[in-house]
């Protein structure tokens, strides 16, 4: 890409009003078409990824509000993968904060995973109430599952076959060998509950996709874990890192228009890092640099807490001054020193 190119871009004015932020991103789509070609890998079809594009954030109202260049790079970065947004499930483009994030359906997980030219199959399931199943573990793993049938030997409907119960996904790799995982749904749920979009759905009285179809949000559970166990392509295990991190992948654009983005991994909790010291995440500027003074201040304060009534204090002026991200690191901070206090009171 064009040096110039990309300072128009970035450059993209943040401020417009809504009217005109409104036709911020299709502008963009169409201006930069020739530079997206040039960042894109050779196999993907520009035209055909910006008219996907196009179709996904005219079904999302609420990308109108987000900064274009976020929801740029969110599709960018997905061209960059090998995924299609929308329709297809592969990936999606969800506003957060005003920023666009880039979320890997199960879908796309499974392409990446055979992408990787190590696995030849993998696939998920749901097991409900009335179905049989059976899960060994131990030197001789196996895993059965025959749901119920209706006459003549087809599966039975959802209703017949009960309420669902659990999850699992196989894989098959390349030497023939095979792999799974099971999940009880009182996992899945409690996976379900430490979901930041799912968390902020309820704190706003709002629907999540857990709500709407936790079918679908069950099987990419279990699709997700079971990545994690099988050979990893770079562009699986970076799809596998932002979907962990929604909220915080911290999309730069250079980064992305440049092909290098990368999320920083931390290697013992597989967590994206989130730092300020010469843009490691690539998001160094002013802004992001007040926002973790404010939140090392206010962890700070709360270390230093004698009392939960002094904790609940700080943390209730905290939900004023921190975005969703950093109030999330806060209140898992209150925790802790809550525990601390009340122990240390037994």
């Amino acid at each position: 890409m064009s040096l110039q190119a990309l300072k128009n871009i970035r450059n993209t004015n943040n401020n417009a009003a809504k009217s005109e932020q409104q036709q911020g991103f299709p502008a963009m789509l169409e201006q930069f078409k020739g530079e997206i070609a040039r960042a894109l890998p050779k196999h993907i079809n520009p035209d055909r990824m910006a008219r996907i594009a196009l179709t996904a954030f005219r079904m999302t109202p609420k990308l109108a509000e987000c900064d274009p260049r976020s929801v740029f790079a969110a599709v960018i970065q997905s061209s960059q993968l090998g995924l299609e947004v929308g329709l297809m499930g592969e990936a999606h483009l969800v506003p957060f904060g005003g920023q666009c994030q880039l979320i890997p359906g199960y879908t796309g997980l499974m392409k990446l995973a055979r992408n990787s030219g190590q696995v030849v199959d993998i696939y998920a399931e749901a097991v409900r109430m009335n179905d049989k199943f059976a899960l060994k573990l131990g030197m001789e793993r196996n895993l059965e599952h025959e749901p119920l049938t209706a006459p003549g030997g087809f599966p039975a409907s959802d209703e017949e076959r009960g309420d669902v119960v659990g999850f699992y996904a196989v894989g098959v790799l390349k030497d023939g060998s095979r792999t799974f995982v099971a999940m009880g749904r009182k996992e899945v749920e409690r996976i379900r509950d430490g979901s930041r979009g799912y968390q902020a759905a309820k704190k706003y009285k709002k629907e999540s996709t857990w709500d709407t179809d936790f079918v679908a949000m069950g099987l990419k559970t279990a699709i997700r874990r079971i990545c994690k166990f099988l050979p990893k392509s770079p562009e699986l295990a970076t799809a596998l890192a932002m979907d962990e991190q929604a909220g915080r992948q911290n999309l730069n654009l250079d980064d992305v228009i440049n092909g290098s983005y990368t999320p920083v991994v931390d290697k013992d909790t597989g967590e994206i890092v989130d730092v300020a010291d010469g843009g490691k995440t690539g998001n160094s500027n002013a802004a992001t640099s007040t926002k973790l003074e404010k939140l090392e201040k206010i962890v700070a304060a709360l270390r230093d807490a004698n009392s939960v009534e002094a904790l609940d204090e700080i943390y209730i002026r905290a939900e004023g001054d921190l975005d969703d991200a950093n109030l999330e690191i806060a209140m898992r901070e209150y925790r802790k020193c809550k525990d601390a206090i009340s122990n240390s009171l037994i």
